[in-house]
């Protein structure tokens, strides 16, 4: 073998500058700081969570973080497209698959929202510190980018089915999905508070779902008879 052949074969080829450690491991560890980031979020709200937590969170370091993400807003944006969007979708079907049907539309979107609760621990806590509260920041930045033309057909629907006598007049259209938000989300974002009650401790997804379901469409009056 000639020597600059040998030369060759015992040069080590040098790394890349600018990508980390086991590359082939990227979307598996870019996964990880997603994960992270919801957890943080979700615990201590968006504004209050620096990049540096979340990679430490993750078990990377802040140059790993850094090499997938350079800014917050550009992992939030990361998170609204790859988390968010897809759930809302699964959330936003319940009322065009039951045009005709108030009672079954509002209950299946109750279903989903406890379902969705339950895939993804992380929903409810976020969704109470960042959606509903007032100056929540992932609001705020979904408005910017897709402004509330969901949240306009829904109140589109709910006043259809008063005008056609299908849903209670009483009703304010625009407090509709936040009550169901309120009687199937606001049980499970606080569990670690009444988990150790003896009254509750038993309850289950399903339990919080009939319970929000059975208020919605019947209120505290007595039960429909079937």
């Amino acid at each position: 073998m000639e020597a600059g052949a040998v030369q060759a074969l015992q040069t080590p080829v040098a790394r890349r500058p600018g990508r980390p450690a086991g590359s082939g491991r990227g979307p598996e560890q870019r996964a990880r700081l997603l994960d992270a980031a919801l957890a943080l979020f979700a615990r201590q709200g968006i504004v209050d969570t620096t990049l540096g937590q979340v990679a430490r969170e993750a078990g990377f370091t802040p140059a790993m973080m850094h090499y997938y993400f350079k800014t917050r807003d550009q992992l939030l944006d990361v998170l609204i497209d790859e988390r968010f969007l897809p759930l809302r979708e699964r959330l936003g079907g319940a009322f065009q698959a039951n045009p005709d049907d108030p009672v079954a539309a509002i209950t299946l979107l109750a279903q989903r929202l406890v379902e969705v609760a339950g895939d993804y621990p992380w929903f409810p806590s976020l969704w109470i510190r960042e959606v509903i509260s007032e100056g929540g920041l992932l609001k705020q930045r979904m408005h910017e980018r897709f402004g509330n033309a969901n949240q306009q057909r829904g109140i589109a629907f709910i006043e259809r089915w008063q005008k056609e006598g299908r849903l209670n007049a009483a009703l304010e259209p625009s407090l509709v999905f936040l009550s169901v938000i309120g009687l199937a989300i606001l049980p499970l974002a606080t569990s670690s508070v009444w988990r150790n009650d003896p009254a509750r401790r038993k309850l289950t997804a399903d339990d919080i779902a009939r319970h929000a379901v059975a208020l919605l469409t019947h209120g505290v009056g007595r039960a429909a008879q079937t």
